[in-house]
């Protein structure tokens, strides 16, 4: 089955540090997560500006927002001991978008254990792939069936002369409406 995904991350020359991740499935499934891992005082000031303030709130954290433009550090630094929120009856709660990379880990191959062998799709994603295979270790650790290539959408419509189609500049940095970008774009333009 393809999935199409897309990362948020920060790159300091020498650590690609996983933000957010978003999946679509070509069933239609998505998923979207976003770790609590990742060192925000590393992010360049673009990444602060453009990623950090995109990522979505959890409803369940009880945090006081101090620097409503940056409430992101607060629910950071709030879900880095345990990640995913856990409502009332013990079960995660769903709408908390917060993970610690294991959960990541455990959450990724759940979603892909429902469409046998994966097949990766992504736009300009030599990163995101190299973001993708850590949440594992090394690609070497990477889950049996896991491929150790991302196809790039790009590099795609490129060979066939689609330059001249590309992901609007002035869309949110969001990783999973990236994924439903590529997603959308794939099924329009290569099948």
């Amino acid at each position: 089955m393809r999935y199409f995904y897309d990362s948020e991350f920060i790159d300091t020359g020498s650590v690609i540090d996983l933000i957010s991740i978003g999946i679509v499935a070509e069933d239609g499934r998505e998923y979207y997560a976003q770790s609590c891992e990742f060192d925000h005082r590393k992010a360049s000031d673009w990444v602060k500006d453009n990623v950090l303030t995109h990522l979505q709130s959890c409803l369940w954290a009880n945090v006081t927002h101090v620097d409503p433009q940056h409430s992101y550090v607060n629910e950071l630094n709030y879900h880095q001991g345990h990640g995913q929120c856990i409502d009332n009856t013990r079960w995660y709660a769903p709408d908390c978008p917060w993970r610690l990379r294991s959960q990541l880990e455990r959450d990724i191959h759940m979603f892909f254990e429902f469409g046998g062998k994966p097949e990766l799709w992504g736009y300009y994603s030599a990163y995101d792939h190299v973001a993708f295979c850590q949440l594992f270790g090394t690609m070497m650790d990477l889950p049996e069936g896991y491929p150790m290539l991302t196809y790039d959408l790009r590099q795609w419509l490129d060979l066939h002369g689609m330059q001249d189609v590309r992901q609007p500049d002035d869309s949110v940095h969001n990783a999973l409406e990236d994924a439903r970008w590529v997603a959308e774009t794939y099924k329009r333009l290569v099948t």
